[in-house]
């Protein structure tokens, strides 16, 4: 053994053969953190100290081969400035460039994930074998950063310009196939042949059958573009890219601009362009925002997991009440992956229609190549459509998902009840009904929960797992487990009007209605509030949600908060209700909705919503972008410090993803708390008391204000 660290190792194989094996301790997977850089350098020490060697293979100890940097550490190096970011790469350029520039060949050996800094390594080899199984990648761009270990400089040198632009710009990840066409990597193989493959290819380098010399060069010299040829190739991809990404993610044409003033040059100076634009992406807004929110992402996964433990069974079996839409959705989710469910309804004709949603999402995932014909047999044959409550004495968890009405609930929940084992935890899939006030009928409230999926199922990551009064710790865990299983984000929070995500955004819907109230253009309100990140404006969600379905669920807060959401005026959710303007599920509301070529609805203006709103409204005028912006989102965010302060959600993680997974809040803006942080509470505060004369909504809390006098901020 050359080498034995906690991440790292070096032991000689036959022939020369030094064997740098990548098996962090302690971890599931490898990545980057200081302790594995650290002992990267050691070991290449060791390697170039050593005066055997022929030839040096990379493995991986685990089942994918790295999975990047370890980002938890991005925070301090980033708030460090420039110097901090510069330390934070350093040594791993170094790392890489001295592997690259062994007097010996190497290969590397990539299974499972290889991504960021994980791939860049296997870019510095002078050979790459791939499993059939494995990825590829270089996701930075997602993180609001680019590749910061040479990305930008080997990829382009291996590929060519488009293809590493694409590559770098989108993040996607790469299959075996792909990085074969494109020459990233020089061999495919089965997974159980990829080391002996890999030890044969160096076999032949070392054997100078191979010349990993010529290889390795092309890496380390300028690009053989011509000023012609260079000036199409990045004004196009330029261009492109900056349309793709949009103005509020800037890193993707960094890292084509990081390529476009590197090809000149060779690869040391080209690095160091490199470091300029990652340091520049790593002091942006957006880049704090996005490292914040896949952290976020990390500790909701944990929280869950924390939650999955402690249930005392495994859901084997599940069933839905109410086929239709949702309950098609939900059936269709649980069978996807693996779990079978009953799919109970009271017509056949709820039944037909729950099996053709179904149907349809399986079809399109065979049409696309992600599944074929026969998993999807499997997955519906998990769907067990069923008109009575036969075999429900068998089933771990029930999900209510009958329409959303109290009398109704009540006697279908209650019935239920009755047909299921005193150990079956049922769940109500309400978005707005207290689910104290729905368990009043039942004998076990402690088996009762709600379980709040978002439409349409299949693609909304978030379900609110709601906790009432009665419920039991065992049943949350076993419901958090399943919505685990089903491949979902569960938050868990605590029964309120609205729970938490519902709770949150009709303080938003009061904001826009407000405007309207006071001559705003809803038009105008809702491109502003697109171009600041939404992926629709507040009219077309209230279409998209169905105004009918809004409206009752904005008298059910006004209820719960009289004094924040109770109003005394005619809002134009109202007027287009009372219209029979129902949104997209009846072609028509704010806007109108008509068929594209390809089938689908699109909004097109209409001058009968402005004729229908005009008895109600102030005469039109303009307003200030940045007053649409701070009316919109004031109360948003002081509803949501309520609700943490209230403890309906446990953290600002939480409450931020659930916004995020939930409602589609701008990812580049962090979440609510981390929009609040960074614009920081003094401000907000100052800003929200312009607006004191709006009402409650528009106050902050007395929590806010002593925040914001002590400069606090909700993230450390």
């Amino acid at each position: 053994m050359l080498f034995n660290g906690k991440a790292l190792s070096v032991q000689m194989l036959d022939n020369g053969i030094a064997e740098l094996n990548f098996d962090l301790q302690g971890e599931s997977v490898n990545k980057f953190n200081r302790q594995a850089v650290a002992e990267f350098s050691q070991a290449l020490d060791a390697i170039e100290a050593a005066d055997d060697v022929k030839g040096v293979l990379l493995t991986s100890g685990k089942d994918v081969f790295i999975v990047g940097a370890d980002i938890t550490e991005f925070g301090g190096a980033f708030s460090a400035g420039p110097e901090g970011i510069a330390e934070l790469m350093n040594k791993n350029n170094e790392n890489i460039n001295r592997l690259e520039d062994l007097p010996v060949p190497s290969v590397v050996a990539i299974n499972g994930y290889a991504l960021g800094g994980g791939f860049e390594v296997c870019l510095g080899c002078d050979f790459r074998v791939m499993s059939d199984q494995a990825k590829v990648g270089l996701p930075e761009v997602k993180l609001g950063l680019l590749p910061g270990w040479g990305g930008t400089v080997r990829l382009p040198r291996i590929v060519g310009v488009d293809v590493a632009a694409e590559w770098i710009a989108t993040g996607k990840e790469q299959k075996a196939g792909a990085a074969l066409t494109a020459n990233a990597v020089d061999a495919v193989v089965p997974a159980d042949k990829l080391k002996d493959a890999a030890l044969k290819l160096l076999q032949r380098a070392i054997d100078g059958k191979l010349d990993y010399r010529a290889a390795r060069e092309i890496k380390k010299s300028p690009i053989p573009l011509n000023d012609t040829e260079a000036l199409m190739a990045f004004f196009t991809t330029k261009a492109f890219v900056g349309a793709q990404a949009g103005k509020n993610y800037p890193s993707p044409v960094a890292a084509v601009t990081s390529i476009e003033q590197g090809y000149k040059v060779d690869r040391d100076e080209a690095l160091k362009i490199e470091q300029q634009q990652f340091i520049q992406c790593a002091q942006t807004d957006t880049a704090k925002s996005l490292v914040g929110l896949f952290l976020n992402d990390q500790t909701i996964g944990k929280v869950a997991k924390g939650w999955e433990k402690k249930a005392d069974k495994k859901i084997e079996r599940a069933a839905v009440l109410g086929a239709g839409i949702m309950g098609g959705g939900i059936a269709y989710q649980s069978a996807y992956k693996g779990v079978p469910i009953k799919m109970k309804d009271i017509a056949q004709d709820g039944i037909d229609l729950g099996l053709k949603h179904a149907n349809q999402l399986l079809s399109k995932l065979v049409e696309r190549g992600r599944l074929t014909a026969g998993k999807m047999g499997e997955v519906l044959n998990r769907i067990e459509p069923t008109l009575s409550y036969d075999g429900f004495d068998d089933v771990d968890v029930v999900v209510e998902a009958v329409v959303e009405n109290p009398k109704v609930k009540h006697s279908v929940l209650k019935e239920v009840e009755g047909k299921v084992t005193e150990d079956t935890v049922i769940a109500t899939n309400t978005s707005t009904i207290s689910i104290d006030h729905l368990a009043e009928p039942l004998e076990r409230p402690e088996n009762f929960l709600g379980m709040h999926f978002f439409n349409p199922v299949h693609k909304m990551p978030l379900v609110e797992v709601i906790r009432g009064e009665k419920t039991s710790e065992k049943a949350i865990a076993r419901v958090v487990a399943y919505a685990n299983k089903m491949g979902k984000k569960a938050i868990v929070v605590r029964d309120c009007p609205g729970f938490l995500v519902n709770r949150v955004l009709f303080p938003y819907f009061a904001g826009f209605s407000m405007l309207v109230r006071d001559g705003a253009d809803f038009q105008e309100i809702d491109k502003v509030m697109e171009r600041w990140g939404w992926p629709m404006g507040p009219a077309y969600l209230m279409d998209v949600v169905g105004i009918d379905t809004g409206v009752h669920a904005e008298k059910v807060m006004a209820e719960g908060f009289p004094d924040r959401m109770g109003k005394s005026f005619t809002a134009a959710s109202d007027v287009m209700y009372e219209a029979k303007r129902y949104g997209q599920k009846n072609d028509k509301g704010f806007y109108n909705y008509e068929e594209d070529k390809k089938g689908k609805q699109k909004k097109v203006p209409t001058e009968e919503s402005y004729d229908l709103l005009k008895p109600h409204v102030s005469e039109r005028r303009e307003f200030e972008k940045d007053e649409i912006i701070e009316r919109m989102m004031v109360p948003m965010a002081t509803e949501l410090s309520r609700c943490l302060e209230e403890g309906i959600v446990e953290s600002p993680a939480e409450a931020d993803m659930a916004l995020i997974y939930g409602l589609g809040f701008p990812p580049f803006r962090g979440g609510i708390f981390a929009w609040l942080d960074n614009m920081g509470l003094k401000t907000f505060v100052e800003i929200a008391d312009k607006y004191a004369d709006l009402g409650e909504l528009y106050k902050p809390t007395e929590r806010m204000r002593e925040m914001a006098a002590a400069s606090e901020t909700y993230y450390s």
